[in-house]
């Protein structure tokens, strides 16, 4: 079967909406990665988790994914240069309008796929914003997150992504080996471990800081720890648990048909 949104013709994508397909919507960057990976990591991996678990959730449920929205909110990496970044107000107003374009397509269930951590808050925010007048439902899940623990099982250093790290170049070595430049890895690691968050302050206090503060080259992390074994595992385990999300009844259940259990059914306001 074919899962790409971009390879697919209009009367098949009207076709799988009339099937009520869920559509994928990969949201990523373009930014700085050490001196040992592209600027297009995120987006790669973005697109790689997106294929594979539209792949493994079709048999459940029919699942598509969308080109990469690769323009995200990276500006804590602009003192390395290499970045391209967009304003919180830019990236909102583009995602509101490309979920809006797909549920124009007759699409009523899209999972925002993120690969990217300064997209997680501003797309929290969004959904917060357009689900009360929705009718259908948008999730929104960081892969990595999602598979939680799971996701650290194949690693030696960290227990879950950081950047530019064994993680990440491990599976960049699946996607592009071609764009990794592994003479010489361990002269790229900057040790992090399980160590302080460098935006937290205090005891649960946030704060913004550019990503300089806590490394001299953009790294976060032990890429030196890489291999392309640990890349596959981390690829397949992070596209399952974006599979079980999307085949799961429960994650797609309408705020109002919640709503109506307690309310005798009477629909809510704002419903479009």
């Amino acid at each position: 079967m074919e899962t790409s949104w971009a390879r697919l013709k209009a009367h098949e994508l009207r076709d799988l909406a009339a099937q009520d397909a869920v559509v994928i919507l990969p949201v990523a960057s373009i930014e700085q990665h050490g001196p040992h990976l592209p600027v297009m990591t995120d987006t790669r991996i973005g697109e790689e988790m997106a294929r594979r678990a539209a792949e493994k959730a079709w048999a459940k449920r029919p699942t598509i994914w969308t080109p990469v929205m690769w323009a995200g909110l990276s500006e804590h990496h602009m003192d390395f240069g290499g970045t391209l970044t967009v304003t919180p107000a830019t990236f909102r107003a583009v995602i509101i309008d490309l979920i809006a374009a797909i549920r124009r397509a007759g699409f009523r269930h899209i999972l925002i796929s993120n690969s990217h951590g300064g997209n997680i808050i501003p797309c929290k925010q969004i959904l917060d914003e357009i689900s009360p007048g929705l009718d259908g439902v948008v999730v929104f899940a960081t892969y990595a997150t999602e598979a939680g623990e799971a996701f650290g099982a194949p690693l030696e250093d960290q227990p879950n992504i950081m950047h530019a790290c064994e993680a990440e170049t491990s599976m960049m070595m699946v996607c592009a080996p071609e764009t990794v430049d592994d003479s010489d890895l361990a002269a790229h690691n900057v040790p992090f471990g399980n160590g302080p968050d460098f935006l937290a302050a205090g005891k649960a206090a946030y704060r913004w800081r550019p990503l300089a503060h806590a490394t001299p080259n953009g790294v976060l992390g032990m890429p030196e720890k890489s291999t392309p074994a640990k890349g596959e595992a981390l690829l397949e385990i992070g596209s399952q648990a974006l599979a079980d999300l999307i085949t799961d009844p429960e994650t797609w259940a309408d705020v109002q048909d919640l709503r109506g259990a307690g309310t005798g059914g009477v629909p809510f306001a704002g419903r479009r």
